[in-house]
């Protein structure tokens, strides 16, 4: 099949996506029509007539949408992200492939989350805004040295070994949590993996960057809190349902959570990556969590660098291309049964 014949429709699309895409495009010559929206049940319609779709990480393909999308003759879902928790493979399975870009930049994830820990301890988000005031003055905030303090990294993917060699960089103890440990690695480093109760009992600051599954779904719940530290600093560059954010709200409230930085949240599909300061903000929890001076959220902007975004467009052509030639798709997402 010649490139430009393919089809393709591309969802959430936002400025930067189509400048980057279009640039890229040009090695590979693909139809790509770009729509503004969401995918969602009203206008999966639109699918019809194409032979693959682009979609991000608030575009869900549940099991009603995989049906309409497999009558309207679509072959291949590309997802431009690396998780896909968002995506039904049992409904699709076998009948659409699916793929993703597993690492576009693990640098970038991880650069951020190190920039969400030094802006809380250092309390630079509130020294912005009292010397635009010119009020100059030190009082809350205090801060600590990094050196010598415990960071727990649970989950050590790719972002997650960078984001140890960074803080490993800071003079820092860093405890590691895997389902599937890297020994090696790790002790080349001068890191230890332990059991998710001792990481949680030790450290100073934690950091998920694990992805969403059943077990991971969540774990960080009131009875986990409860077992930290008190003051702990809880980042989270990963998926927002990893934090019950109740419980999470519950913690600072008591003081046990001494900060959190947040670039993802569990319900940021009807609010990340849009512009809603025009209106109210109606989900109460997320609203609560803004009122705290010692929580900082980012839109999910960890993965925003040139670079990311450029690798993104990269990758995700490719996986197309791999799948017309009938190549080996390497970045493919399978359903497995448990």
């Amino acid at each position: 099949m010649v490139m430009s014949t393919f089809k393709i429709a591309f969802f959430d699309t936002k400025p930067y996506d189509k400048e980057v895409f279009d640039e890229v495009n040009r090695q590979y010559g693909f139809d790509i029509k770009y729509y503004k929206f969401h995918l969602t049940a009203d206008n999966v319609l639109l699918t019809k007539g194409y032979d693959a779709i682009i979609i991000f990480v608030n575009d869900f393909v549940d099991e009603s949408i995989a049906n309409e999308l497999y009558r309207n003759g679509i072959k291949l879902i590309a997802l431009r992200c690396a998780g896909f928790n968002n995506v039904d493979l049992k409904a699709v399975k076998e009948r659409i492939k699916v793929v993703r870009v597993p690492a576009y930049s693990p640098h970038a994830v991880a650069e951020h989350t190190v920039a969400l820990m030094l802006t809380l301890n250092r309390k630079i988000h509130r020294a912005y805004f009292r010397t635009r005031d010119a009020n100059f003055s030190l009082n809350g905030l205090l801060g600590f040295d990094m050196q010598n303090k415990t960071a727990g990294i649970i989950g050590t993917g790719k972002i997650g070994k960078v984001l140890a060699q960074i803080l490993k960089g800071f003079e820092m103890n860093v405890l590691l949590y895997d389902k599937y440990p890297d020994e090696a690695w790790a002790s080349k480093l001068g890191c230890s993996y332990v059991e998710l109760d001792q990481l949680f009992r030790q450290s100073d600051i934690i950091s998920l960057n694990c992805p969403l599954t059943k077990e991971t779904e969540y774990i960080i719940n009131r009875e986990a809190i409860h077992k930290m530290k008190d003051g702990v600093m809880i980042i989270n560059t990963g998926r927002g349902k990893l934090i019950n954010t109740k419980h999470l709200i519950e913690g600072l409230k008591s003081g046990k959570i001494g900060s959190a930085g947040l670039d993802v949240y569990e319900e940021e599909s009807k609010y990340f990556f849009e512009d809603l300061s025009d209106r109210v903000l109606t989900d109460d929890i997320l609203a609560r969590l803004l009122t705290f001076n010692n929580v900082i959220i980012t839109s999910h902007q960890g993965f925003f660098t040139q670079e990311a975004i450029h690798n993104i467009a990269q990758v995700t052509l490719e996986n197309i291309r791999n799948y017309i030639e009938g190549g080996p798709l390497i970045n493919e997402v399978k359903w497995e049964e448990n």
